[in-house]
């Protein structure tokens, strides 16, 4: 179908991919406030930094545990159900942050947080998958991402005006008020496309002659799945690729702020204005050119797996100037290094996050977005840490710098030579069936 007829029918897809990047954008207002209240916390318990890099890693060592289970669960679910009861979680335990005290309490509740908060992007990427035809996923699922990017842009300016003015508790407890609200929202307005009663007919075929993912689940059992998916180069290829960005990624979400206060000698509300700035960068990046750019470039012909990988391994490559930043004490030059970090980093986010709906047999779209989003995480731990250590260590965030830079080449090896084409992994026993019909 043309995409001219893409724009004449009625837009109820795009409702549902603004619903989810407001969503996955208050997400991520409850996962940066910690690194805002860092300097409050940080005095008022008396911790080092390597008690902060720990604090910042307790959110997601469950997370990341749970992304493969949640996975599991939402192909088994789906995304109504799940996506319903992982924001009401997500909103309660955000509100016992806000009430926590001590190392123990907020490293308790942030191993909740993170509870609540596993199926979240695994939702988002199957959500997507259900509700845009191929030539609109990349767009759809920047929405989503780049949203990711855009809360530091506006998240970590409003936490740190509240945390300032009215202590670190109330930081955490605006963001649990807003997770409260998504979940009210969420509640009301999100339907899979065949129970939708506002999805027109002509939209609906639309989606559906485009190659969305077909609703329903897998013939096969979800174990059965995660044996099959866990034996494919493709699925590891594509694992591996992502938890290189993901370690980029989280260690600036969870450490600019603090790099710019101890480095380059910033209060908290200078900090919070500078770390905006790489943080809009991103944003654009991950819109324009991870999403528009992407979709744009195929309707005109361009070969999927080419457009896709080109950005992919360009993004990444553009991570590389998180080196830069090792070579300066100068704070504008030190934002312009990490700017082109993680504007190219987030041009390569959303063709990460639509695999899974991409290349998934039918039914284990969840359960691949939950093998790379585990993976992921595991940087979502190690990246905190790791910096955490370095900085104690040597009072100096060269060195974590350069990990970082060394873990993206990695991840552009395993893009380029390890994934492969972007096309459906065949359903089990489909290869087995198709070689016994030639045979016969």
């Amino acid at each position: 179908m043309s995409s001219t007829t893409g724009q004449r029918v009625a837009k109820r897809r795009w409702v549902m991919g603004v619903l989810l990047g407001v969503g996955v954008l208050i997400n991520y207002f409850d996962r940066i406030n910690l690194s805002v209240a860092a300097p409050q916390l940080k005095a008022a318990f008396d911790l080092s930094p390597g008690e902060m890099g720990l604090l910042f890693s307790a959110f997601f060592w469950p997370y990341a545990l749970l992304q493969v289970p949640a996975g599991i669960v939402l192909d088994r679910f789906g995304v109504t159900r799940l996506g319903r009861w992982g924001a009401f979680l997500w909103a309660a335990a955000s509100t016992v942050t806000a009430f926590a005290s001590g190392f123990g309490g907020i490293f308790a509740a942030r191993a909740m947080l993170g509870i609540a908060e596993a199926p979240g992007f695994p939702v988002s990427s199957k959500a997507t998958g259900y509700w845009f035809p191929r030539q609109e996923r990349a767009l759809a699922t920047a929405i989503f991402d780049a949203a990711a990017k855009f809360s530091n842009v506006i998240g970590v300016p409003l936490v740190a005006v509240v945390v300032v003015g009215m202590g670190w508790r109330w930081g955490f407890g605006v963001t649990a008020f807003l997770s409260f609200a998504y979940f009210v929202a969420f509640f009301f307005i999100y339907r899979d496309p065949s129970r939708d009663p506002k999805l027109s007919e002509a939209e609906r075929r639309y989606i559906v002659e485009g190659g969305a993912t077909p609703e329903g689940a897998s013939g096969a059992s979800v174990f059965a799945m995660l044996g099959y998916l866990l034996k494919k180069s493709k699925v590891w290829g594509l694992t591996i690729g992502f938890a290189a960005y993901g370690y980029s990624f989280y260690l600036f979400l969870t450490w600019l702020p603090g790099y710019l206060v101890q480095t380059m000698h910033m209060s908290i509300l200078k900090s919070a204005g500078f770390a905006a700035i790489p943080w809009a960068v991103a944003t654009v990046a991950d819109l324009v050119v991870g999403g528009w750019l992407i979709d744009h470039l195929i309707a005109r012909g361009g070969d999927e797996t080419r457009v896709r990988k080109a950005v992919l391994v360009c993004g990444m490559v553009l991570g590389l100037a998180v080196f830069g930043a090792t070579l300066t004490t100068n704070p504008m030059w030190a934002i312009v290094w990490i700017s082109i970090a993680l504007g190219g980093l987030a041009a390569a986010a959303p063709v990460g996050w639509s695999l899974p709906s991409l290349i998934a047999p039918k039914g284990g779209v969840g359960t691949v977005g939950g093998i790379m989003n585990f993976v992921n995480n595991l940087m979502g731990v190690a990246a905190p840490v790791v910096t955490g250590f370095i900085v104690g260590a040597t009072n100096s965030f060269t060195n974590a710098f350069l990990i970082a830079g060394v873990i993206l080449v990695i991840g552009i090896i395993s893009f380029v030579f390890v994934m492969g084409r972007i096309e459906p992994i065949a359903e089990p026993g489909e290869g087995v069936r198709e070689s016994r019909a030639s045979m016969a």
